[in-house]
């Protein structure tokens, strides 16, 4: 397995609590939420834990808390940050993939910036001591369950201008619950006496209400369309998902609600993706489908909780923008995190681009380089309102 960037950032309570919070205008997903926090009458003050991780993961967590730095200087907002081993660098380091001592900074801080997980060098080892192993514990120790993941910057897009020209949808996915975590779960024999593997999609309702919760409310601080995608005709925990759904859209009659079958969801992303504004579906589904709506972007390494493969080239503008999301849905911080988001709009507006979105007519710049513009940028933008 190439080596995987989440990109993400991860916050300690859930989201939506208490203020008021504009939706972001990029590319999910990220997990975040509510977050309380030390301040002054000065300045604000946040603990952020940092898990650089595996392959790329240093350099792009690098840029992005260089951007973070600076922006809150200019918000008056100060970052502490506190960098942890996570991934494949754990495993080196100390045996596990997640160190105790690196979940317990995880819980004691505001929110959490990830950048990259695995690769080649670990592909072999046993379930429990993969690097992705200890992406799946933390999300389970922080008791994060809902991921975000905007797509909108299609500038690099391989679909053809006017199918992804204007898109900007969310895909909200339920990130702890279904197929990956269902049980009962493994290998052994069937009645005939062949080898099987097998796993368990299930649902409680508390989980289904939760996830259906949090994409009604980005819907509603979007247009007000959710679209909630599952394969009702088939599999009976699809049938009660859309069951606990429907149930949940009484609470936000002010959101039009709409269903649709996992596999049309996936045609009609490449097909007409302009119709989605808000997508909620399950993990096995949203894994899939956010990946797809990434595509949508030209680059996964444009959208914020990507994964990227080994061969990639640095982008580390999903990372920045997942800084961005760190402030907007994490910390409530919105005027920081919609002057990152036009910094990095206007990076791009400027013609530069990593290799991963270069195309004729661009200026071709690594990963440090397009970083340092978009401080740049961050220096001279500043959002028109809050």
């Amino acid at each position: 397995m190439a080596a995987s960037a989440s990109m993400q950032v991860i916050s300690v309570k859930p989201p939506f609590q208490s203020q008021q919070q504009n939706n972001i205008r990029k590319p999910v997903i990220i997990r975040c939420c509510s977050s309380s926090s030390s301040t002054t009458a000065a300045k604000k003050s946040y603990n952020i834990t940092l898990l650089p991780g595996d392959g790329i993961g240093p350099e792009v967590i690098s840029v992005a808390k260089n951007v973070l730095n600076l922006a809150g200087s200019i918000e008056g907002i100060e970052f502490k940050f506190n960098e942890k081993l996570m991934g494949g660098a754990a495993l080196d380091a100390t045996g596990v993939p997640l160190p105790k001592e690196t979940l317990t900074a995880a819980k004691q801080s505001d929110a959490v910036l990830l950048g990259a997980i695995g690769g080649y060098k670990w592909d072999k080892n046993e379930k429990h001591l993969k690097p992705e192993t200890g992406l799946l514990q933390l999300r389970e120790g922080l008791e994060v369950f809902a991921n975000l993941r905007p797509a909108s910057l299609v500038d690099a897009s391989t679909l053809k201008k006017e199918v992804a020209e204007g898109v900007d949808l969310m895909v909200v996915r339920e990130l702890t619950g279904g197929i990956y975590f269902g049980k009962p779960r493994g290998f052994g024999t069937n009645e005939n006496g062949e080898e099987i593997g097998f796993n368990t999609e299930v649902y409680a309702a508390y989980e289904i209400d939760r996830i259906a919760r949090i994409a009604f409310e980005t819907a509603r601080k979007r247009s007000g369309k959710l679209c909630s995608v599952d394969k009702a005709n088939v599999l009976e925990a699809s049938m009660f998902w859309r069951k606990r759904v429907i149930a949940i859209a009484e609470e936000y009659p002010d959101v039009e609600l709409s269903h649709m079958y996992v596999d049309n969801a996936a045609m009609q992303l490449v097909r007409n993706p302009k119709q989605f504004d808000t997508i909620v579906t399950n993990n096995i589904f949203g894994d899939i489908l956010s990946d797809e709506a990434s595509m949508i972007t030209g680059s996964i390494g444009m959208l914020p909780s990507a994964s990227l493969g080994a061969s990639d080239k640095a982008n580390p503008l999903a990372t920045i923008l997942s800084a961005a999301m760190l402030l907007k849905y994490g910390l409530g911080e919105v005027k920081a995190a919609e002057r990152i988001e036009l910094a990095v709009l206007d990076t791009l507006n400027r013609g530069f681009r990593t290799g991963d979105i270069y195309s004729a007519g661009n200026k071709l710049v690594g990963c440090k380089e397009i970083g340092e513009e978009v401080l740049k940028s961050v220096d001279t933008k500043t959002p028109a309102s809050v």
